[in-house]
């Protein structure tokens, strides 16, 4: 009776197992099929930079450009890292280290991108006399620079906080690739927290101070088209970098609500981590003017051998 039972239990956790299996592998359709998606926007995107000059030359679409690379490098090693986890795979320390450093600090850059963005808006609108000074090609490689150092000094700190508290041998072991096999002392939890948040907030910061300089020169020059578009512009910064902060809530859900829905880490990876970066090169790309113009030139040259 005993075994007839732990059979039938076995074969109906192995029947729900299979069926989270199949719902797991359709939900990576969506995520196959966005990523898609922003693999083509993103190659129009670069094309039209590298081939049309005067676009190489402006801060704007040079910081987007970076914003979008850096996006694209994100996506990539979250989902190498995502894979990894859910499937049991083990590095070596010393690679996850490195692949994890790299893909938050990419997380950190794309809020920081975000900021400095707002201020070229600011720049061109409070100071266009200044604006080709303050805004040229070199000083955007300069900031571009200083967004990844800005990344990488937490988890430097992180990675020698490790050094001295862990043991010699533990970089030659194999690990499951996922922060919580790296944190092994609470100040490198509480650093990451700190360092996350105050990114944020000054982030923010920068943003709203931006947003209502650009909004009072709009306001005070009357009917000034330029100055509100700027201003919605910022305020676009703004959305997208609250939909980065929903990945906040990733830690959160994972703990209370994993019991509940065993497909909750793919959905949140999929809603929380993928879809705020993956919208990136269709708002601009359909917003901006010289790109959207490309992209309508690009589907009209598809469509015309047919005709």
């Amino acid at each position: 009776m005993f075994n007839s039972t732990q059979y039938a239990i076995s074969n109906e956790t192995l029947k729900n197992m299979t069926f989270y299996e199949i719902m797991r592998a359709v939900l990576f359709v969506p995520i196959v099929f966005l990523f898609g998606i922003f693999v083509y926007f993103m190659s129009i995107i670069l094309k039209v930079f590298f081939t049309t000059p005067r676009v190489r030359e402006k801060s704007r679409y040079i910081l987007f450009i970076h914003m979008l690379v850096n996006d694209l490098i994100y996506i990539v090693l979250a989902f190498l890292l995502y894979f990894g986890s859910t499937y049991y795979l083990y590095w070596p320390l010393p690679i996850c280290f490195l692949v994890i450093s790299i893909c938050t600090c990419s997380f950190r850059v794309t809020p920081y991108n975000l900021a400095v963005m707002s201020l070229e808006r600011y720049a061109a609108i409070c100071h266009p006399l200044r604006y080709a000074e303050l805004c040229n090609v070199q000083r955007s490689r300069v900031a571009m620079v200083a967004m990844w150092v800005l990344g990488f000094v937490p988890q430097i700190i992180s990675f020698i906080t490790f050094c001295f508290a862990a043991e010699k041998e533990a970089f030659s072991l194999n690990v499951i690739c996922d922060w919580p096999s790296l944190t092994i002392t609470q100040g490198q939890a509480i650093q990451r927290t700190v360092a996350e948040v105050v990114s944020f907030l000054l982030v923010w910061g920068t943003i709203a101070y931006t947003y209502i300089k650009v909004i009072m020169v709009a306001h005070k020059v009357g009917s000034a088209t330029s100055a509100f578009k700027a201003g919605k512009t910022v305020l676009l910064h703004a959305v997208q970098l609250l939909l980065c902060m929903l990945a906040f809530t990733y830690g959160f859900t994972e703990k209370f609500f994993r019991q509940y829905f065993y497909l909750l880490p793919l959905t949140n990876f999929l809603t929380l981590m993928l879809l705020p970066r993956l919208i990136s090169p269709l708002i601009y790309g359909i917003r901006d003017e010289v790109f959207s113009k490309h992209m309508t030139k690009l589907c009209r040259s598809k469509k015309s051998p047919s005709l």
